[in-house]
């Protein structure tokens, strides 16, 4: 059965412009970089209600097993872990969210 990894944060006020460059290249690298694991990503920014500006990233596995491949083959990547070390760098650590959804239907 099909999961959703959903991950939500803010950025931080004062480094707005360097987490869209940091957003820009973390785009760029999964164009050039497909995870054939992962059926559906969506990046959304809150436009209405909740904390204006948050960010949430939908990812949709087919199994758990697929999840922990990727999550393999990501630790491994430089230049992942690169993106991700600025990406926390740029966020409010105490709005990192990150949650596993079960689809019901």
């Amino acid at each position: 059965m099909a999961f959703v990894v959903v991950w939500m944060w803010v950025a931080k006020p004062e480094k707005q412009e360097e987490h869209n460059r940091m957003m820009e290249r973390y785009l760029k690298w999964l164009k050039e970089n497909p995870i054939e694991e992962i059926k559906s990503m969506k990046v959304f920014t809150q436009t209405f209600g909740g904390i204006y500006g948050s960010y949430i990233q939908l990812m949709e596995y087919e199994s758990w097993t697929d999840y922990e491949k990727v999550q393999a083959r990501l630790s491994k990547d430089k230049e992942y872990m690169e993106i991700l070390q600025e990406f926390m760098l740029v966020i409010e650590p105490a709005e990192l969210c990150i949650e596993v959804w079960n689809a019901v239907m």
